[in-house]
């Protein structure tokens, strides 16, 4: 039997069942089944916490326990664990097919209990590679339609060759609908093989609440030193590029910046680079690591410069959206999806990666003369708004799943 967790006390119906009332026009509502491989919060895992407002009484099936099985519950869905835990932290991105014998036998029954869950639901949704290559299997043993939310570019810069050929495969075969946040997602779906027509493109949505208060306050209130700061908020991974940050700014004598993050997913030798890359250019004084964090929109409002530096194609950037709603200019390198949020360039300032003399030079013309920046900043601020709310996202991924559940 798989391990059921009771789901919270339901909410009085709110916007999500309003979401549903207005496209559906009925009182029963599809049941989905969200399946992830992850219970660390990290950015799909807090779309996924957003996306599932409107699905009350669904069910989520969690690979492992963790933040999201409470985040999840919060929002009154019934939570699915396996019965036996297995950790797929030995299942990179990059690493061969090979590596999944050990722990073959394993995922066999994984995707039994997975096909169970989907058995009482009429839309499995899966919100990861892992959980989607399962789920593929799961949901076709039962009948069931497949959504695989795609929050990856599946290129070489982030995947295997054999990886991505048996995703693509996988999806052709097997998904109903796959639902990537860019159109630089898209686009490397569609030249890996993936269909076109499988895809439809949601940008991902969230909200959050601007503090009223003066950033120096804020800078008080946190220990964050005063004089100009600039701060990256990413997990550390070495595709994200904190490293290329801390070489820019031991070109920029008197600037101070936060690090904001954590290795979640095995890339701890990538945090221990980046203290040695610290320790070389004698800047322990300047940077500071606060880890993962529950307050990363206060923290943006109380620095001069949002930093996102990544070195390979982006398939979103929600730390871009993040900083442009709270009014707080971003400096992020033109790859991926960075370009699409930022306007081309119009709501912020974009860099080429791997080029800390450029991202240098960015910050230093931004620094000298912020006024001059103000315009940007508050366009970026509105197309935020406009653009990239909870609720646009939420009202999105409901049309597709009504779609797919024949219940339009």
């Amino acid at each position: 039997m798989t391990d059921v967790l009771p789901a919270a006390t339901l909410p009085e119906r709110g916007s999500g069942d309003r979401v549903l009332a207005a496209r559906s026009g009925i009182a029963a509502r599809p049941s989905v089944l969200f399946v992830s491989h992850t219970g660390t919060m990290s950015g799909a895992e807090l779309v996924l916490r957003d996306a599932v407002q409107p699905w009350t009484g669904s069910t989520a099936f969690l690979f492992e326990d963790g933040a999201l099985t409470d985040a999840l519950r919060g929002q009154g869905l019934e939570i699915r664990l396996p019965r036996r835990r297995t950790s797929l932290a030995a299942l990179r991105r990059d690493a061969s097919p090979l590596s999944a014998l050990p722990v073959l036998g394993r995922l066999g029954a994984l995707v039994l209990e997975i096909a169970r869950a989907a058995r009482a639901c009429d839309v499995v949704y899966a919100n990861s590679q892992k959980a989607f290559l399962l789920s593929a299997f799961a949901a076709r043993c039962v009948g069931r339609p497949l959504v695989w939310h795609l929050h990856d570019i599946l290129d070489s810069a982030h995947f295997g060759r054999a990886q991505r050929i048996a995703q693509v495969c996988l999806a052709n075969l097997c998904a109903t609908r796959v639902i990537v946040p860019s159109e630089a997602a898209a686009r490397a779906f569609v030249q890996g093989g993936g269909r076109r027509s499988l895809i439809r493109i949601v940008p991902n949505g969230l909200d959050l609440d601007r503090d009223p208060r003066p950033a120096a306050a804020l800078r008080a209130e946190l220990g964050l030193p005063a004089g100009p700061l600039v701060g990256v908020f990413s997990r550390i991974a070495p595709w994200k590029g904190q490293d290329v940050l801390i070489e820019a700014l031991a070109r920029l004598p008197g600037l101070h910046c936060i690090v904001v993050g954590a290795p979640l997913f095995g890339e701890d030798a990538y945090a221990a680079h980046l203290r040695d890359l610290v320790a070389k250019y004698r800047l322990s004084d300047r940077i500071t690591f606060l880890g993962q964090r529950d307050d990363v929109p206060r923290l943006m409002q109380a620095v001069d410069v949002v930093v996102h530096p990544s070195v390979d194609p982006e398939p979103f950037g929600r730390t871009l959206v993040e900083a442009m709603r709270v009014g707080v200019p971003v400096v992020a390198t033109d790859a991926g999806a960075s370009a699409e949020i930022l306007d081309g360039g119009a709501a912020g300032t974009l860099v080429p990666p791997r080029r800390p003399d450029r991202l240098a030079a960015a910050l230093s013309e931004l620094l000298d003369n912020p006024d001059a920046f103000a315009p940007r900043t508050d366009l970026a601020r509105e197309r935020a708004l406009s653009r990239y709310g909870a609720d646009r996202m939420q009202r999105a991924l409901a049309d597709i799943i009504l779609q797919v559940a024949g219940r339009a």
